[in-house]
């Protein structure tokens, strides 16, 4: 399988040069603009695409632009995508799936990692989406109780937590709002402190133990998920426990993490670009909430920490790490 292509010059240049020198057979055009932690995905997403027969230097052009952890870009990479008519552009995180929806309301858009699809105006509904636009969410009713739970389940004796996150996504916003609810039912301060861009990691982190957190609840957005290891680093040096809502962070070294598995947000992807490229339209194709979730706890850390973890905890996990 060879690696997706990323073009280091205009994307309609590029896609026409393909097509010019293929001319015998059809060559499906499919962009994906995204944050720097969805570039790791590409590679199994030309996985998922081969499986339904679409084979990137045959018969598929796949195209990964990212904004690299700079929202401000997304417009301009778009505008670049659509001008090179593809077939299909999935649009990862909210801010580019906008940006997207600004460039064109023809060309046929799949979102990922969105969290409130509804509410921000990318679909009519989740059942009938009605415009070109539909994909996969991320938000679910529990996944912050769940996260909360599981918390308590670690660190026994919570009574305050620092809720992180970015207001530069609609996502996290509404995750806040869930985790601060779930911190009332079971009478638990709540405290949010907001990093609104990577650049503001070691500013806001460096101050967390002044807040006096049992725990920590870290969310993060396509500008964040890039710098994992930062974050871990710095979380780590203050020696607290931390739950992620995303794999990367246990695996950089974090304690635990819960939440939507990327990979199978990005298998139904993959689904949603075949059935459009087969004739389907998204006004047609319900948007899709996860069914599959991760559990992944990190035992070095957790022993680091001089926390036990629990079998309950255990017999749960998807990954142990050792």
């Amino acid at each position: 399988m060879k690696r997706a292509t990323v073009l280091g010059v205009a994307f309609a240049a590029a896609m026409g040069a393909s097509a010019a020198g293929q001319q015998s057979s059809r060559i499906y055009r499919v962009g994906v603009l995204g944050g720097s932690a969805d570039v790791v995905y590409k590679d199994g997403f030309a996985r998922d695409l081969a499986g339904f027969g679409y084979r990137d230097g045959q018969n598929l052009e796949l195209v990964f632009r990212s904004i690299g952890g700079d929202y401000s870009r997304a417009r301009t990479l778009a505008n670049e995508m659509v001008r090179g008519k593809p077939d299909v552009i999935v649009g990862s995180n909210s801010p580019m799936v906008a940006a997207l929806a600004r460039a064109t309301a023809s060309i046929p858009i799949v979102m990922i990692h969105v969290a409130d699809p509804v509410g921000v105006g990318f679909v009519r509904s989740l059942a009938r989406p009605g415009g070109n636009i539909t994909g996969v969410t991320t938000i679910t009713a529990g996944l912050a109780g769940k996260r909360l739970q599981l918390l308590t389940e670690l660190v026994p004796h919570v009574r305050r937590v620092v809720f992180i996150e970015s207001s530069g996504s609609p996502g996290n916003l509404i995750e806040a709002e869930q985790f601060r609810a779930a911190c009332r039912r079971l009478q638990i301060e709540c405290i949010t402190m907001d990093i609104r861009s990577a650049g503001e990691i070691d500013s806001v982190l460096r101050g967390l133990r002044r807040r006096h957190p049992d725990v920590l609840a870290v969310a993060t957005n396509a500008a964040l998920g890039g710098s994992a290891r930062r974050i871990v680093e710095l979380i780590a040096a203050q020696r607290l426990p931390a739950m992620y809502d995303s794999s990367e962070f246990p695996t950089a070294g974090g304690l635990v993490s819960y939440g939507f598995s990327t990979l199978g947000q990005w298998a139904l992807t993959a689904t949603y670009v075949d059935r459009i490229l087969k004739g389907a339209k998204p006004a047609d194709l319900p948007v899709q909430q996860p069914t599959t979730f991760d559990l992944v706890v990190n035992l070095k850390t957790a022993h680091a920490l001089g926390l036990t973890v629990p079998q309950s905890i255990l017999l749960q996990a998807t990954q142990v790490i050792r």
